[in-house]
């Protein structure tokens, strides 16, 4: 077991941020969080994956599992380091409470594009000898990124199982012809590369020396459109042509009675086994060079997970055995007790639970879930404080759950009694009592969303499984953050020993 002694904090994607340019990124705002947190004796911030997001804006479908958002980063910082300068910054006045990502990417594209051209017009530039470091110490997955993001945007972003054959198959002329010919725009993907993971070390730096870890998240899936799976096609089933003969999703669960149609592809478990899963722990080795805690998302999945093939419908899926303890043994063995959380949420069996005690990881409990049965089961759940052992990471929600508020407002009346009861409350700030039950609660780790923080209805859901459109959007402004929250969390932290 790591060291995950008693601590508390907010759940708060960088993108939800207030910021004058349309999306939440790693400026003045986010380095103000920080000091909230700090000033409020707050130690954890937990963020959604950084990854540069695909189609559907979510930062669980990326172009790759290496690679920075973009859109994150910051103007503010580029004008700072004196890449841009005010006079290139439009000021488009973007919704403040939304990401309208369809007006935000192309607008943060053209200023990145601006402050690579002041980049390369300026050979004195005192950032050049550390791009070139850059560049150097992230070749093993930066070059790849960088030609599959030049090749795509030259096909109009289309998927690269559709691209001429030369470039699908990865043909060593065609490759090397693209990479002579389209070196600028490649040098370019690098560049963005750079600045978000400078600007990511800065901001991550201000945090620690504020004693505030960073929560991270990695998906066990990747994006079927993606750097890793055109780079490593031996690592998933695909058949000859390149396409996917199953994909992965879960049955009908809490989040959906249809159950949920991923679409990501699978692993050759067997393969990964005999290359001694290298490349998942050089994936893991990368996440844990820029936050401090990783939380591993859809952990069942290591132990089994649902098969569903291209052409059947979600409910005839069926489940399939992972690579289960072998694979963090072998992690453990290699690089010792890592700062693990397991999103250990959804169908969980006897062996998921066994799979969890082996590797001592702490596992999520979430308030939403505890209450309503009263049948034999009561005495089972897992989600309800009194079953708690210490080593958990406790939550009101999650970025899938709808605010607190919102789902004690639409729950059955047995399930408000029952929570009522529980926390002996007359109601009138239902959120505000739960958020007491996590910071009063033996699970040594407990971080809120922001969103129940400020009492937010259901217009602050961050997610909604299974809906097209809509997610990811969510932002808030700095006059909703009143002191009086930060003090309320402060006051918690004393009292409960946080």
């Amino acid at each position: 077991m790591w060291n995950n002694n008693r601590s508390g904090g907010i759940l708060l994607h960088p993108t939800s941020l207030p910021s004058q340019f349309g999306i939440g990124d790693l400026g003045n705002s986010a380095y103000l969080f920080i000091d909230f947190l700090y000033k409020y004796k707050q130690r954890l911030w937990q963020v959604l994956p950084l990854g540069i997001t695909g189609y559907g804006d979510s930062p669980y479908s990326s172009f790759s599992s290496y690679a920075g958002n973009p859109f994150l980063i910051s103007p503010e910082k580029l004008i700072e380091v004196k890449l841009l300068s005010l006079s290139e910054i439009e000021d488009k006045g973007f919704p403040q409470l939304k990401v309208d990502y369809g007006i935000v990417i192309p607008y943060k594209w053209e200023l990145l594009k601006q402050a690579f051209h002041n980049f390369s017009h300026n050979s004195s530039h005192f950032l050049h000898k550390e791009f070139v470091s850059f560049q150097e110490k992230q070749k093993h997955w930066l070059d790849d990124f960088a030609l599959f993001m030049t090749i795509k945007e030259s096909n109009n972003f289309k998927p690269w199982n559709i691209w001429e054959d030369s470039l699908k198959y990865r043909q060593s002329k065609a490759l090397d012809s693209w990479t002579k010919v389209y070196h600028e725009e490649i040098l370019f993907q690098k560049f963005v590369q750079f600045i978000f993971f400078k600007q990511w070390s800065d901001l991550r730096n201000y945090a620690n020396q504020r004693n505030i870890r960073i929560i991270g998240d990695i998906p066990i899936f990747v994006a079927f459109d993606s750097t890793d799976v055109w780079a490593n096609p031996s690592l998933f089933i695909l058949n000859k042509q390149r396409e996917m003969t199953y994909i992965a999703g879960v049955p009908p669960d809490y989040f959906s009675t249809e159950g949920q149609r991923w679409g990501n592809p699978l692993y050759r478990w067997d393969v990964h086994k005999r290359q001694k899963y290298r490349w998942w722990f050089l994936r893991i080795l990368h996440s844990f060079s820029f936050v401090d805690i990783l939380r591993i998302d859809h952990f069942r999945g290591f132990e089994a997970y649902w098969r569903i093939p291209t052409s059947e419908p979600t409910t005839n899926g069926n489940w399939i055995s992972g690579p289960g303890y072998d694979f963090f043994k072998r992690l453990k063995q290699r690089y010792g007790i890592l700062p693990i959380i397991a999103e250990d949420l959804g169908v969980i069996t006897t062996a998921v639970e066994l799979l969890l005690q082996k590797t001592g990881f702490p596992g999520m409990c979430v308030l939403q879930f505890a209450f309503g049965g009263f049948g034999s089961e009561y005495f089972e759940n897992r989600y309800l404080p009194h079953n708690y052992t210490k080593n958990c990471i406790i939550y009101t929600g999650t970025h899938d759950n709808d605010t607190t508020k919102s789902w004690f407002e639409s729950a059955p009346s047995e399930v408000q009694d029952h929570v009522l009861n529980y926390l002996k409350s007359n109601g009138k700030d239902i959120t505000g009592d739960l958020i007491r039950l996590a910071w009063a609660s033996v699970a040594n780790m407990s971080v809120i969303p922001l969103q129940d923080l400020l009492r937010l209805n259901t217009e602050g859901r961050m997610n909604l499984p299974g809906r097209e459109t809509g997610n990811w959007q969510w932002r808030f402004k700095w006059d909703q953050l009143t002191p009086e929250y930060g003090e309320e969390l402060e006051t918690m932290s004393k009292l409960y020993g946080r």
